[in-house]
């Protein structure tokens, strides 16, 4: 499905993402957010994810990745070209549309937006949580490791984006 495309009102929801990688050493690394929020607080493995949200027409699926990038890091998006990744569904049915882009950024200081939830569950109380409370550059093996199951795939497509374009980083 390309990752243009929006879903209509009985299809599942649709959240664009963006996947910044870059190459260290000749290592590809990719920037991943790791979820904030108390149920993601004690969690590593499996608790990472790109930047991503919800998005709906007219707005461009590239443009809501940078959007929500920007938002769930506090950086301003790449002004790079992103690269077309594809849709990936996800265990809860929704679509994960991924854009790449070659870029470096300090992730020592990111400011997410936040989000309310009831916390404790039971008391309430309202609190704030941050969607993100860190980001990090990870080689591929890592971010396998860290990355949140459904988003695998996303990790993949971005290696055979880089594979396909060779050494210098340009189509062939």
């Amino acid at each position: 499905m390309p990752a243009a495309s929006i879903a209509s009102p009985m299809s599942p929801k649709v959240s664009a993402g963006l996947l910044p990688y870059r190459r260290r050493g000749g290592v590809l690394e990719v920037m991943l957010i790791h979820m904030g929020g108390p149920f993601w607080a004690r969690k590593d493995a499996g608790a990472w994810s790109i930047a991503k949200g919800e998005y709906e027409q007219p707005e461009r699926s590239r443009d809501a990745a940078r959007r929500e990038f920007s938002e769930e890091t506090g950086l301003a998006a790449p002004g790079a070209d992103a690269v077309d990744l594809g849709a990936f569904r996800q265990s809860s049915g929704k679509l994960i549309e991924a854009w790449a882009v070659e870029a470096d950024f300090d992730v020592s200081r990111i400011v997410s937006n936040t989000f309310e939830l009831e916390w404790p569950k039971g008391s309430g109380r309202l609190r704030a949580f941050p969607e993100a409370d860190q980001a990090d550059w990870f080689d591929l093996p890592s971010a396998r490791e860290k990355i949140v199951r459904g988003q695998l795939p996303v990790l993949d497509a971005l290696l055979a984006q880089v594979e396909a374009a060779g050494p210098g980083g340009h189509d062939r």
